[in-house]
């Protein structure tokens, strides 16, 4: 009689626990699990693995999702068959599934299909057994037998036995199974009930899965003058789908595709970047709404694996280093108390043009500045998320908060002059500690209709909403700014 051992973690009580060990895979042929459908009981059963793949597809999205094309050589006889198409991902989404025929189109049609996903494990195997005889080997002789039948009467919080009357919780050693219990299957499966005209077939089959995701990630290294960077883009792909995709061709789309509202984990961030090697980059195309990014050469995606792939290089872009001291709407309608250190805010910015080196579509991601020391060795000066941004269109990082430059507010006046018309007046004091001259963007979000009645320096209207001093300030000294504002909400 063929057993499969399973090891069990248990020993009698008031011993401590034993650790547990994973089942050995089952040999022999795997059953064809039967659907539940008397006419597909005596028909023909065929089955396809992996290894019948010619060749494999992926397109990841933004959402934790993506469309696989499983392209597989099939040995099927005429009539009606039954089909396992096994090695598909654990998180497949059966009501996407597409099974076409590349070598007679018309002639291979689907009458029934099922997902069959309950998988072996060592607790699945025990669950189907309760109320049922099983066999247990024992490691030692402490409890008096080597072997014996025993029925397994729980596996809540731990298995419980009779045995000759008796009651056992646990016992050290091994359970034997006589057989595998109808219906749990080593590897998820699509199992299709197919009328087929012809006779073997290349099929192809394609299907949404969940558990595969991408995210852009990038590494810019600022020179010692902050006038110019290099760009290196990556895409970090994660794969948790439960299969396995060898020597895939490759793509990923940046936007977000809508979908069926459904709660969906989060892609999880690489690891650390290397220095990109000089491969190709990916090749863009617009698709849709979207940006499709196609990765000329092909790579396998294992299971439960983050790996990243180049995206981009660029070197010598120009980059502009922008200190910014950031006001608020609510200063102009209340009396507010001095602040005598405001932040002032540092960012990068570039042009995502041809001319500038750049001038492609960049996905969303994580933009992480490196900077040399004197040393020549790169530090970590700071990282932001980017949205997705169109060629030709302004990059503006946030690196952090300036250590050597201080901003100082005081509210020099206020006054109501009607129910919805308030004047205020400003004085900011801007210090730099720095040894090198800079400029400093005060920048003043304003409410309702505004306008500004006096200024010691000239502004410039951003927006509606927005008024923008851009101000110098001398190394060791301080630049003073002052202005009058009427505000009507």
């Amino acid at each position: 009689m063929h057993k499969l051992a399973v090891v069990t973690a248990f020993i009698l009580l008031p011993c401590a626990l034993l650790a547990q060990e994973p089942a050995p895979a089952p040999t022999g042929p795997l059953e064809i699990p039967r659907l539940n459908n008397p006419v597909a009981e005596s028909v023909y059963r065929a089955e396809s693995t992996v290894a019948d793949q010619t060749d494999v597809a992926v397109t990841i999205y933004n959402n934790n999702l993506a469309l696989v094309r499983d392209r597989r050589k099939t040995v099927l006889m005429p009539g009606e068959i039954m089909l396992r198409f096994a090695d598909v991902s654990q998180q497949i989404k059966p009501e996407t599934v597409s099974l076409k025929s590349l070598t007679e189109p018309d002639a291979l049609r689907i009458i029934e299909q099922n997902y069959e996903f309950d998988l072996m494990s060592p607790a699945k195997l025990m669950e189907k057994y309760v109320g049922k005889t099983v066999r247990l080997v024992n490691f030692s002789t402490e409890i008096g037998f080597d072997e014996k039948d025993a029925k397994l009467l729980s596996v809540n919080e731990g298995p419980i036995y009779q045995i000759d009357g008796d009651i056992y919780l646990g016992h050290p050693g091994n359970v034997a199974l006589p057989e595998i219990p109808a219906n749990l299957i080593a590897k998820p499966s699509l199992i299709w009930l197919l009328q087929n005209d012809g006779t073997d077939h290349d099929v192809e089959v394609s299907y949404l899965t969940g558990g595969l995701g991408w995210q852009a990630d990038y590494v810019l290294t600022l020179n010692r003058e902050e006038t110019l960077i290099d760009v290196e883009g990556w895409v970090t792909l994660t794969n948790s789908s439960g299969a396995q995709y060898t020597n895939a061709m490759l793509k990923v789309v940046a936007g977000e595709v809508n979908v069926v509202p459904k709660v969906e984990e989060k892609l999880r961030g690489g690891g650390a970047m290397m220095k990109a090697a000089a491969v190709a980059p990916m090749r863009e195309e617009t698709f849709a709404e979207y940006h499709l990014y196609t990765l000329p050469r092909r790579t396998t995606i294992k299971q439960n694996e983050s790996k990243q792939v180049t995206l981009l290089t660029a070197s010598g872009v120009g980059v502009t280093k922008i200190y910014e001291l950031r006001g608020n709407e609510g200063y102009y309608m209340q009396r507010i108390p001095p602040q005598p250190e405001q932040s002032v805010t540092v960012f990068l910015k570039f042009a995502n043009k041809q001319e500038n080196h750049l001038g492609m579509p960049l996905p969303g991601g994580v933009m992480r500045v490196y900077q040399e020391d004197q040393e020549g060795m790169l530090q970590f000066a700071g990282e932001d998320r980017i949205k997705h941004t169109p060629k030709d269109e302004d990059v503006k990082l946030k690196l952090g908060n300036a250590f050597d430059v201080v901003g100082e507010r005081v509210q020099t006046d206020w006054n109501r002059i009607a129910d919805n018309v308030y004047e205020s007046e400003f004085k900011i004091t801007l210090r730099n500690h720095k040894q090198q001259d800079i400029q400093v963007e005060v920048v003043e979000p304003m409410t309702g209709d505004w306008r500004i009645l006096s200024k010691s320096h000239e502004f410039v209207k951003r927006d509606s909403r927005t008024a923008v001093f851009t101000v110098p300030v001398p190394k060791d000294g301080e630049t003073v700014v002052t202005y009058r504002v009427q505000v009507r909400t």
